[in-house]
């Protein structure tokens, strides 16, 4: 399996459980401002870091890319910033909403990168 795809699935995997203490967290204080920050950690960060890394596997030789590289750096920089400042800002912190936003950017970037990759780079 192309390292990418490790890279991928161990980053998900730190993001499930991040999710799972954020729902646990919002279960055991009955406080919910978070719902929104926990979906985002489980479907961006779990979810679809689990599908780039299936992709990747299923493409090493995109894999092997730099522009592939880039694009994991990117994305999971994009979410190691915005799922913490997200549920800050939720939480009660309405000052984060600037780093939200430019975190939300740099998240969208690298989907965009990736959809560069699915439609210009040779499978």
């Amino acid at each position: 399996m192309p390292q990418l795809s490790i890279w991928y699935f161990r980053t998900a995997i730190l993001f499930l459980i991040a999710g799972i203490c954020v729902g646990l967290y919002m279960s055991i204080t009955h406080q919910f401002e978070a719902t929104g920050a926990h979906a985002h950690i489980n479907l961006l960060g779990w979810v679809t870091m689990a599908i780039f890394g299936i992709y990747y596997a299923l493409n090493p030789v995109q894999a092997a890319s730099r522009i592939a590289r880039i694009q994991y750096m990117l994305y999971t920089l994009g979410i190691l910033v915005m799922a913490p400042s997200l549920f800050l800002m939720l939480t009660g912190n309405p000052s984060l909403e600037p780093v939200v936003a430019v975190s939300s950017l740099v998240t969208f970037a690298g989907v965009l990168l990736f959809a560069v990759i699915l439609f210009t780079r040779k499978a």
